[in-house]
């Protein structure tokens, strides 16, 4: 049932870099500031959905989809990134990226509806895949890992600052212009990227022939989809019908996870495993993909539960909804180099441990409000919240990476990847659930203000429950030892 493109031998234990420093240098800041651009787009709708849903005539918890899709979109691609990023040069990757995305954002531009407007963004968010791991890989093939800590918080800026931002952008634009130009105004900083990459870029790693097992990305695909699309789904049969009943896609998108370890399990004996899962083997690395899930779901959940609270609850527009976000996002940003360097002074541990301690406080901060919380109070809160994220993400992108052998990298960086895209839209799922399910079963009496501001206190009150788990499980983490070349997986 194997399909594969080649048979050959099993690849090297990590392609060679080619190229000069300047080169290298290059390729990295070009990687940063596309992969910034492509990520921003992830929760640039947060803020729109209320304006979508008029426009458009959808539900809210149908709107989301514009996120969730493009989480999940993601989650399903990036696992076939590990061949990718094996098989083929940067260059080519890099163009593909950029171009599916330039596609995708021109399709929703000129959506003339929601089915439209949600194909591109699943073209988007099938370049963005790409790119992520892209730059993790090559980052770990040129960087040397006593100056990792300080590239890996740039990567942080991008990872976790770029989707933060995504909601004060949406609020400056739909201040004065519709939702459309949320895209119109990416396509030309997209198409200059791709333009820069075609002219500059050059390829930094070797590839090597490697197999691809077609089965395995179907079932990746079945997984991933069934999961996040059951999550959804719960929340959207709250408001109305749905075409698939939820509690069909979750138990078949359980089993279609388990049939993917399994059978990643038994093609890695051959090196022809989809995702190499020999990676969590790696204690350092298990631990840091667990600590990044629950930070993706807390970041995304807030960041689309937030802006729905603000404008529903509170009675903000869009303009002030997206300037009190951006102090967080501007602190993470500013948090990244110096997480960075303290990463490499001191190592993961203290600074995961104080990361997940006030992501915790945060979110049972955030899971106190009401429909007479204050602007201040959730801004405080948000900025808290921020302020967590920005300890963990440098130390467990570093650390959970840093401890894999040289030949995992490509599987590591999509795995990492595959996990921070599908939990940030469980988590976006999840809270939307919890919000719509708690909406439905409102008193009739109760406004549409009280009804919400009640659901999204169920709903940041489970992520504060997570979150606590997850500030005991960042008691386990350690530096991770050097790991040798050669050394076998």
């Amino acid at each position: 049932m194997t399909q594969t493109t080649e048979q050959t031998a099993p690849p090297p234990a990590a392609p060679p870099a080619t190229g000069s420093t300047g080169s290298h240098n290059l390729v990295i800041g070009l990687l940063l500031a596309s992969a910034f651009v492509v990520i921003l787009n992830e929760t640039v709708m947060s803020v729109a959905i209320p304006e979508l849903t008029r426009d458009l005539g959808v539900t809210t918890a149908t709107a989301q989809w514009l996120t969730t899709g493009f989480l999940l979109t993601m989650a399903v691609v990036i696992p076939v990134t590990g061949f990718l990023l094996q098989r083929f040069h940067v260059r080519p990757l890099f163009m593909t990226a950029m171009a599916l995305f330039s596609v995708g954002t021109l399709v929703a531009a000129i959506a003339p509806g929601f089915s439209v407007l949600l194909a591109g963004r699943v073209v988007q968010a099938s370049g963005t895949a790409i790119m992520i791991p892209l730059l993790f890989t090559t980052v770990l093939n040129l960087v040397p890992a006593e100056r990792r800590g300080r590239t890996m918080g740039t990567i942080s800026i991008v990872i976790s600052v770029a989707p933060a931002l995504g909601p004060t952008l949406s609020g400056l634009v739909l201040d004065s212009l519709d939702w459309r130009w949320l895209f119109w105004l990416v396509l030309p900083i997209a198409l200059l990227s791709l333009a820069v990459g075609a002219a500059k870029l050059d390829n930094v790693t070797t590839p090597v022939k490697v197999p691809i097992d077609i089965v395995s990305v179907v079932l990746s695909a079945l997984a991933f989809g069934g999961l996040v699309y059951g999550l959804s789904s719960i929340g959207e049969a709250a408001s109305g019908d749905v075409p698939v009943s939820p509690w069909l896609t979750v138990p078949v998108g359980a089993v279609a996870l388990a049939l993917f370890v399994w059978r990643q399990l038994v093609l890695q004996r051959t090196e022809r495993a989809l995702l190499d899962l020999r990676t969590f083997r790696s204690s350092h690395f298990s631990i840091a993909v667990l600590l990044v899930a629950v930070s993706m779901m807390a970041l995304f959940g807030t960041l689309i539960l937030i802006p729905i609270y603000l404008q529903v609850v509170l009675g903000f527009d869009v303009l002030d909804t997206g300037l009190l976000l951006l102090p967080g996002g501007l602190v993470m940003g500013l948090m990244a180099p110096f997480v960075g360097r303290a990463y490499d002074r001191v190592g993961p541990r203290a600074l995961v441990i104080a990361g997940s301690v006030v992501v915790s406080a945060a979110m049972w901060t955030l899971a106190q409000v009401d429909v007479d919380t204050t602007r201040s109070y959730v801004q405080a809160a948000h900025i808290l919240l921020s302020i967590g994220l920005g300890l963990t993400f440098t130390p467990l992108f570093s650390s959970g990476l840093g401890a894999l052998a040289p030949q995992l990298y490509s599987h590591g960086s999509a795995i990492v990847s595959t996990v921070q895209q599908l939990a940030g839209a469980v988590g976006t799922a999840l809270f939307i659930t919890l919000l719509s399910r708690s909406v439905a079963d409102a008193d009739a009496s109760a406004t549409a203000a009280a009804a919400t501001a009640d659901g999204v206190h169920t709903a940041l009150l489970a992520g504060a429950v997570i979150s606590t788990v997850a500030a005991l499980v960042a008691l386990l983490v350690r530096r991770p030892p050097a790991v040798a070349p050669t050394e076998e997986v």
